[in-house]
């Protein structure tokens, strides 16, 4: 691995070709979130036109619970989404003011938001906490945990396993200590876990033999992004610098790699080629299936609950809901610990291999997948991803515009 923004170019170029005849087909939006609903109705079990209404009004919604962020910022401890047995969203507030629900108007519906009061410390100020005190809490514990905030509870999460929650006395001791020391409501989360970065395992599409060991090591590809001039691939900075790709023909091609950022916040990598990136994703398993992307979904805009999609070359896609914000792993994932920037989605789908996939709804892209959380049995406990916020400058998203000339297909895509 390289240092960070250190730049290097790689002989191996995308060779173009003609379409293949069983080229993916490319959704329209309404058919991608369309995808995405069937898989919310199946795990809330609604009927998929109600589905379809909800994350609908997901998308819709962001502007209408941004202005309430910001209204209530003084006050706020976290905005989530409530699933069941209605769906609607959540503000927690500090103070025991009260403020009347009320009704957004969201993809030609309407959303009931319920306000509670009695938060114990704004979302800032939780924040700042994990910030501020990350170093003494990983240093009180016999090994560091990985830590988070919840908005649905405005607490600071700190994940431990169980021989360090027995070491102090149990969960409750361990909150009220942690609490003294952050100035900060804590809850600790008892959970045998192991954080990790998804590379070494898993499925074939991007792959590369490691010059340190002659091991062969498997990632995902993210997005296409651009620096206003050219055109790139993400995927993990945690993996290999000299990949190739494999199409779902299992056609090669190397990729030449342009920069690497990977400590604290990061953990992202771009390569390129000749051909120009596109902006499209494979939504399926079987990478059948392209969707285009046409928004990016911000870090302070993306609220507890909100569900979201990913697809990985070991676990192909799935959907779950977001859980924590602000979120820093265990260990040193990070080249040395990580700062709290990450997000998590629950489980179970994720898996070595992983690493640098797509996070997404409809066509609104969220973040790249970084690691995840194991449980003891080797199932998994969550999955964390970085926001595209933080895309090493000059580089953003390359976003369908509906306007663009279509742009010559190729055995690498955007999505691959």
């Amino acid at each position: 691995m390289h240092l960070n923004g250190i730049f290097r170019s790689l002989p191996g170029l995308f060779a173009l070709v003609l379409a293949h005849p069983a080229a993916a087909q490319v959704q329209t939006r309404e058919a991608a979130l369309a995808q995405d609903a069937g898989e919310y109705a199946r795990l809330y079990h609604v009927p998929p036109d109600e589905a379809l209404r909800r994350l609908r009004a997901q998308n819709d919604s962001v502007a209408a619970t941004d202005a309430i962020a910001r209204r209530y910022r003084d006050r706020l401890a976290g905005i989530s989404v409530q699933h069941r047995p209605d769906y609607r969203y959540i503000v927690y507030l500090t103070g025991d003011l009260p403020v009347a629900e009320l009704h957004i108007p969201a993809a030609g519906t309407t959303v009931p938001v319920t306000f509670r009061t009695g938060a114990k410390a704004t979302r800032d100020r939780v924040i700042w906490a994990i910030t501020y005190h990350q170093a003494a809490i990983r240093a009180a514990l016999p090994s560091p945990p990985s830590m988070g905030l919840d908005p649905r509870t405005g607490e600071l999460v700190v994940i431990v396993g169980n021989a360090v929650a027995a070491a102090d006395g149990g969960a409750a001791a361990l909150d009220a200590r942690l609490e003294e020391l952050t100035g900060v409501p804590v809850q600790v989360r008892v959970l045998e876990h192991t954080d990790v970065n998804l590379d070494l395992h898993g499925g074939g599409r991007l792959d590369g033999i490691s010059p340190s060991d002659g091991k062969r090591y498997r990632c995902t590809t993210g997005f296409a992004v651009t620096d206003g001039m050219r055109t790139g691939i993400t995927t993990a900075a945690h993996c290999l610098d000299d990949m190739t790709y494999y199409d779902p023909q299992r056609r090669s091609t190397p990729l030449s790699f342009i920069g690497q950022w990977g400590w604290g916040y990061h953990d992202v990598q771009i390569h390129s080629g000749t051909a120009p990136e596109r902006p499209l994703i494979y939504s399926d398993t079987a990478r059948t299936i392209e969707r285009p992307v046409e928004l990016q979904r911000s870090k302070p805009s993306t609220r507890a609950g909100d569900f979201v999609c990913h697809r990985g070359e070991s676990t192909g896609y799935s959907c779950a809901e977001v859980e924590l914000l602000d979120f820093a792993p265990a260990g040193e994932l990070c080249g040395g610990a990580c700062l709290p920037t990450w997000v998590t989605v629950a489980g179970p789908g994720c898996k070595g291999g992983d690493s640098g996939g797509p996070v997404f709804s409809g066509t609104t892209a969220f973040g790249v997948v970084k690691g995840a959380s194991y449980r003891r049995d080797g199932s998994c406990a969550f999955y964390f991803y970085m926001s595209l916020d933080y895309l090493p400058a000059p580089w953003s998203l390359l976003v369908d515009t509906g306007a663009a000339a279509p742009l010559r297909r190729g055995p690498i895509q955007n999505h691959h």
